[in-house]
C-alpha cells in the first residue's frame, strides 16, 4: 500500500466520525435529521447509481491514462479491502449498535472507504475526486448519503 494511502488511513482512524450527525453546520450540503433519512437516502437507487456510476468514471480515467496501472486494479483492491474494512468497523459498531443501523449503512460505508483507497492508490495516475470528497464529510463527522438534483448540479445529502 502506497504511504499516502497509509496517511489516508492514519487520518481517518483519527477522526471522530458521526460526532455531528444533524448538525446543520453548512451551506453547501443539505443536512438530514435522522437516522430513518439518511438510510432510506443511501439505499436509494438514484444514489447507488451516482456512486457507481463515479467510481466507472474514476476507473475509465485509469484505463485511459495508464492501461498498464489499470490492470493491476483488482490486485490492489485485494489489498486495500481488507484494511478499509477493519477501519469501517472500528468506526461503526457504536453508531450501529446504538441506532440498530441497517446492513446497508455499512456496506454504504465500506464503499465510500474501499473506493477513497483506490482514489489515493492512483492518486498519481488521476487525482481523487468524489471519494475523497465523501471523506472529507466522515472526517467532519457527518455521513454522505446522497444527491439532490441532477449531478453534478445540485447539491450532497448529509447527515
Amino acid at each position: 500500500m502506497h504511504a499516502r494511502t497509509e496517511d489516508t488511513v492514519k487520518d481517518l482512524r483519527q477522526a471522530q466520525w458521526f460526532t455531528r450527525l444533524g448538525i446543520r453546520d453548512t451551506e453547501v450540503a443539505d443536512v438530514l435529521s435522522s437516522w430513518d433519512e439518511a438510510i432510506q437516502s443511501c439505499s436509494s437507487i438514484e444514489w447507488e447509481n451516482l456512486c457507481l456510476e463515479a467510481a466507472n468514471q474514476y476507473c475509465l480515467r485509469l484505463v485511459e491514462r495508464s492501461p498498464e496501472r489499470w490492470e493491476k486494479w483488482n490486485e490492489i483492491v485485494s489489498e486495500v479491502k481488507p484494511i478499509a474494512e477493519a477501519l469501517v468497523r472500528e468506526k461503526t459498531k457504536q453508531v450501529i449498535d446504538a441506532n440498530n443501523l441497517p446492513k446497508v449503512f455499512l456496506d454504504t460505508v465500506n464503499w465510500d472507504i474501499v473506493h477513497l483507497l483506490m482514489e489515493s492508490e492512483y492518486a498519481d495516475v488521476y487525482p481523487p475526486g468524489f471519494y475523497a470528497s465523501q471523506a472529507y464529510w466522515y472526517v467532519k463527522g457527518h455521513f454522505p448519503c446522497g444527491w439532490k438534483g441532477e449531478f453534478p448540479n445540485g447539491k450532497l445529502i448529509i447527515y
